[in-house]
């Protein structure tokens, strides 16, 4: 396996970062300790972007002033002195002292952006070679004909030998989407050729270089008066300087637009807030005032009543607009859409097995929450469904969706008013053009699904109105869209309670064939493995006969989600030593899952100890295979479950996923009403891989 992995551009602007993303995730999946380096960065004023923007994507341990070698003027202070060497040294130096802690070392090359950049493709080989470090080269494709793009590639590979280094992939990035097919043939290396790398072609995704209003703010030195968190994460598409009257600006005042205008044109900064504000107008992203001039208090609460963001500059707005020309955007730790595209764009046109193999990557023994949340992404992402959510209002839905859509994890359907779904989405400058939005009100569905599920439940008394009524529910509505097959799961829970996602699943959908009930796992992330724990949301205290249920129903989770079953029936006694109401029931339970699944690795009555540690799980049950090795956990009714997995995920500091409902014949999976994004986005790849591994059958 190799311990190192050298990225380098050969262009200033080729797009390192998304290729950086691409690969951490490649290697997050199967590597437990992955650290950074970069030998050479602009400046020590701050922290390195890509530095930033990869300790905290992947939960790096290590300090960013220990992620870099030298600034660029350090490094020129060498080459002036006549001490060239003393560059390689100092990187050799400070990478050997990181090497240790770390599997494997990702490093970053230099940006092309410092006083030997016509010489720095150069500079990056000798690094490579003396960090012993196999390269990925990457190469800026945009407004770059074919035959200059083949140039390059032979001359790097031609550097790349003299100093020889290993080049495992070049990767032109940036070629415009029109282009990418033809490039993409052209680019690739002859099959008879064997000593020629792969070449892997990357799009041009306008969205990765558009600038933020926090970045704008940064840019421009401006200060923030109005606006935070999520609302400084909004994109910008063009810049309008307000020098008209009302009438002509707010004819440009569309999603995506920054107005510049002087801070006492209180009269434009109130129009700017009255689209804001307005249901049926798109907003604007932003508003910069210059001059210096903070516009009147009235005016200033009715920006902040809309949360435009607003910033405040002492330049005049020729010279603003001047300086917002020269910006660029960038990848921050906070641009989830970033991040998603970037990734996605990555793993679309990057073979990941050919990737890892080059890399020379081993099967990973201990899975980390973070290996196992990457591989839910990706796995998602290649078993590509389409999943309903029918909160569509709800502001962290529109966020996640935006997030899934952009990150091309799933196909998404949205339920709500269609005009007031964009339009919120608009207003908090989020993208879900690509996103299907349904109206159970005007929806032409309703009238069949009405007649279905009046079929459905004739035996209960239902009728043709009330069926229609219920139809205009979106949970109801989301449900038969998935029972349909029009949609292949959905995940609900935001803004609804748990019987309001429940029932009408289990109404339409109905649990699968020897299955009498709906059952929840939470996905244990522990720093070196993944466990199953249920059930632990929904049966308060399930029988023998439904405790055997979960724990098969559990098991085929399990498998669904890449972990070997391995089932154990806990109780608060081992084998025989134990006696009473309590430990019958799992006695029970553990034999007739013993009955029903003879081959399914099964231990039970087992306490929790002797299920997860070896040593005791040897002393306890001696000669049983799951004893000590556990990774399906059943308990025996919802206080010990619920308890259980607090418990781990607060002592252990593990990862909680879930709840995953499972019994269903098709995936409906439950939020809780405090969700976050990310829990969102990890449900909806959840629900995607439950449908893409569920029987034919069901």
């Amino acid at each position: 396996m190799s311990s190192s992995l050298y990225i380098t551009s050969a262009h200033v602007r080729a797009g390192k970062a998304v290729v950086a993303l691409g690969v951490m995730e490649v290697l997050a999946r199967q590597v437990a300790r992955i650290g950074i380096f970069r030998p050479i960065v602009s400046q020590k004023s701050g922290p390195d972007a890509l530095i930033e923007l990869l300790v905290s994507r992947y939960g790096i341990d290590i300090d960013p002033a220990e992620a870099y070698g030298m600034t660029y003027a350090e490094a020129a202070e060498f080459y002036e002195s006549g001490q060239p060497e003393k560059v390689i040294e100092l990187a050799v130096e400070k990478f050997s002292a990181l090497r240790p802690r770390f599997d494997f070392m990702v490093i970053i090359g230099t940006d092309y952006t410092g006083p030997t950049s016509s010489t720095e493709l150069e500079l990056n080989a000798m690094l490579a070679a003396n960090l012993g470090a196999p390269v990925i080269s990457v190469l800026n494709g945009y407004n770059r004909s074919i035959d200059a793009i083949t140039a390059s590639i032979g001359h790097k590979r031609h550097l790349f030998a003299e100093y020889d280094c290993s080049v495992i992939a070049t990767i032109v990035n940036r070629v415009q989407a029109v282009d990418y097919e033809a490039y993409a043939a052209a680019l690739k290396p002859s099959s008879t050729v064997s000593d020629f790398e792969p070449v892997f072609v990357l799009r041009e995704v306008p969205v990765l270089s558009a600038l933020t209003i926090e970045e704008v703010a940064r840019g421009i030195g401006g200060q923030i008066i109005v606006g935070e968190g999520e609302a400084l994460q909004r994109e910008i598409d063009q810049y309008v300087a307000g020098s008209g009257h009302v009438p002509m600006v707010l004819r440009l005042l569309k999603p995506g637009v920054l107005l510049v205008a002087a801070g006492d044109r209180n009269d434009l900064a109130v129009t700017c807030a009255a689209v804001a504000s307005a249901p049926d107008w798109p907003s604007p992203a932003g508003i910069v005032l210059t001059c210096g001039e903070r516009p009147d208090p009235l005016v200033l609460k009715l920006l902040e009543s809309c949360s435009l963001p607003t910033l405040l500059v002492p330049a005049d707005t020729w010279e603003t607009l001047s300086v917002l020309d020269d910006l660029r955007g960038e990848i921050r730790p906070n641009s989830r859409r970033k991040i998603a595209a970037a990734i996605a764009e990555f793993a679309s046109h990057v073979d990941s097995e050919v990737l890892a193999s080059r890399i020379r990557l081993s099967a990973a023994v201990a899975v980390t929450p973070l290996m196992f949340q990457t591989s839910l992404l990706e796995r998602a992402r290649t078993n590509r469904r389409h999943i309903v959510l029918p909160e569509g209002l709800d502001e962290r839905i529109l966020r996640a969706a935006d997030e899934l859509l952009h990150g091309d994890v799933a196909d998404i359907t949205l339920l709500g008013n269609a005009e007031e779904v964009r339009s919120k989405a608009e207003r908090l400058g989020l993208d879900i053009h690509s996103a299907n939005v349904v109206d159970p009100a005007r929806s032409e569905l309703r009238g069949e699904f009405a007649n279905i599920y009046q079929d459905l439940r004739a035996k209960k008394g239902m009728t043709l109105d009330v069926a229609l009524d219920r139809m205009m529910d979106p949970s109801y509505f989301g449900t038969m869209l998935v029972h349909t097959g029009r949609a292949d799961g959905m995940v609900s829970g935001a803004v609804h309670t748990t019987a309001e996602t429940i029932r009408p699943a289990l109404e339409i959908i109905k649990t699968v064939p020897g299955t009498s009930l709906v059952s929840s796992t939470f996905l244990m992330c522990l720093p070196d493995r993944v466990l199953a724990f249920a059930d632990c949301a929904v049966n308060p205290d399930p029988s023998a006969e439904q405790l055997a249920e979960i724990a098969a129903s559990t098991a085929d989770t399990a498998v669904a989600f890449g972990i070997e079953p391995r089932v154990a029936m806990l109780s608060y006694s081992t084998g025989e030593s134990g006696s009473g109401v309590d430990v019958d029931k799992v006695r029970k339970a553990t034999e007739l899952v013993a009955g029903t699944h003879p081959d399914l690795p099964l231990a039970g009555p087992i306490q929790y100890d002797a299920a997860v540690d070896a040593e005791v799980g040897a002393s306890k049950m001696p000669g049983n295979p799951v004893a000590g090795h556990a990774t399906v956990l059943i308990f025996p009714d919802l206080n010990a479950g619920n308890t259980a997995y607090k418990a781990v995920q607060r002592a252990a500091n593990a990862v909680a996923i879930g709840p995953i409902l499972q019994g269903l014949r098709k995936p409906v999976n439950d939020l809780s009403r405090g969700c976050t994004v990310p829990d969102i986005v990890n449900t909806v790849a959840i629900t995607a891989l439950q449908a893409a591994t569920a029987p034919v059958s069901a």
